[in-house]
């Protein structure tokens, strides 16, 4: 069995790794350690949990002298905030013997100004999230001319959010000759476009498939007619703390999300996180589940992407994933380090095609439950459930909202008014250098695949 020692890697970024407690690399940082090492552009397909972060930040750590030059000389891009933050926090776990300057850039704050005098004080490495960093870009404080490593990390994801236009454009400021380091848990025809026409000769290691249900990760199932029976669930077997010590829920919508965190008898036990949420109240939730403080967190897919938590005992799956291989991810955040796990789908009739198509995918039955006599069936029906369910979070916005432009949200009248006299900075931004409105291609397939 292979131990880091075996990477001949430098003393200080060793006694790091032994100081994390860590022996045996897994087999995605096997494969890729000695291929990012000798400079070929690299993509790896591995699922979540099976340490994709590591296994890039090594060898770039490795292969990174000390310098004093403002410019950075590797970027790392990310789908979410949550994510960026958790880069960064990796890259300071690995550095603590080293001289690297590390900075995280995203968006949804009013801290652009501390942003820019940060880069402007000089960095080794900057992770940030597409859109920030082309701000960052043109406001002509990043420059890119520096860089000689480009990692885009959970690239699936990426492109399902519609970043292809902002990758593009960074694409344009950095130095034709580069290395391109790409991980990703899933591979789809967008990353395959994006590999063909960006990377050259890549070395291909596929770990496990997206499909394969981790071996570690006892699943069961549970039928249940609606929402407020899903809820009586919850309520019947969350009332076994000691069991259920540390529980991710995920939800289909921002809506049910918040539902469901008002409705669930946990109140202080209880953290939820979406789309919606402040930068603040996302980060202190997630802190607070880490922590212990609270053992409940509810989360929908487009967030929990970015969450790396050690020790989650359960993760449930309150809606089927629209997708099935978002299933995986969810499974895949408990039973992390080798550690045991648990999960358990919720599904309703109308959810049982998902459900289907989850175990298609995985080509495994997932035992069903029977149901607990003391749970009662509860017949409120939700004003979603009453009309045609809307699963998935991203299609939460109206079409008349997004044939409206940059913005989502509702405008009274007034505002609308104000917006037309003066545009903000990031619409401008966003029209000037034609920022995609819309969330990601999969919303596009997804309508098509309602219409079929």
């Amino acid at each position: 069995m292979n131990t880091f020692e075996h990477f001949k890697i430098k003393k200080q970024l060793g006694n790091a790794i032994a100081d994390l407690g860590f022996t045996t690399p897994t087999p995605i940082q096997e494969e890729s350690f000695s291929t990012i090492m000798g400079g070929f552009d690299f993509v790896g397909i591995a699922q979540t949990g099976t340490g994709k972060t590591i296994a890039y930040l090594l060898p770039i750590l490795q292969d990174l002298a000390f310098s004093e030059q403002a410019n950075p000389r590797v970027v790392i891009l990310a789908p979410t905030r949550e994510l960026v933050i958790q880069i960064v926090e990796q890259i300071e776990k690995l550095t603590p013997y080293i001289s690297v300057r590390t900075l995280g850039v995203y968006g949804g704050t009013n801290n652009i100004k501390g942003q820019k005098i940060a880069v402007a004080e000089g960095i080794d490495i900057i992770v940030g999230t597409p859109r920030r960093l082309y701000d960052l870009v043109i406001s002509n404080v990043l420059r890119l001319k520096s860089v000689k490593k480009l990692v885009i990390d959970e690239v699936d994801i990426m492109l399902d959010f519609g970043y292809k236009t902002q990758l593009k454009n960074i694409f344009e400021h950095l130095p034709t000759k580069r290395q391109n380091i790409l991980f990703s848990a899933t591979m789809t025809t967008y990353v395959d476009e994006l590999i063909d026409t960006f990377l050259i000769n890549p070395v291909k290691k596929t770990i496990s498939l997206s499909g394969t249900p981790l071996e570690n990760i006892s699943q069961v199932k549970y039928a249940v007619p609606n929402f407020y029976t899903k809820v009586n669930l919850l309520n019947h077997l969350l009332a076994d703390k000691e069991e259920y010590n540390k529980v991710l829920i995920f939800v289909g919508t921002k809506i049910n999300a918040d539902r469901l965190f008002e409705t669930l008898d946990f109140d202080s036990d209880m953290s939820v996180i979406h789309s919606s949420k402040e930068q603040n109240h996302r980060t202190n939730s997630i802190e607070k589940f880490e922590t212990g403080t609270s053992r409940i967190l509810i989360a929908t897919d487009v967030i929990a992407r970015g969450i790396d938590i050690d020790k989650i005992s359960h993760v449930i799956s309150f809606d089927a994933p629209f997708y099935a291989e978002n299933y995986m991810h969810r499974i895949g955040r408990t039973g992390r380090a080798e550690q045991l796990g648990k999960a358990i789908l919720l599904y309703t009739e109308k959810e049982e095609p998902l459900k289907d198509e989850i175990e298609t995918l995985m080509k495994y039955t997932i035992p069903a439950m029977e149901w607990p006599e003391e749970v009662a069936i509860n017949g409120q029906l939700t004003p979603e459930e009453k009309e045609k369910p809307e699963i998935q979070e991203e299609i939460n916005h109206k079409k008349s909202e997004i044939d409206r432009g940059a913005s989502f949200q509702e405008k009274s009248a007034k505002n609308s008014k104000e917006k037309k006299e003066r545009k903000s900075y990031e619409r401008i931004i966003k029209e000037r250098y034609k920022k995609p409105i819309r969330r990601g291609d999969k919303i596009q397939n997804m309508k098509k695949k309602k219409r079929k």
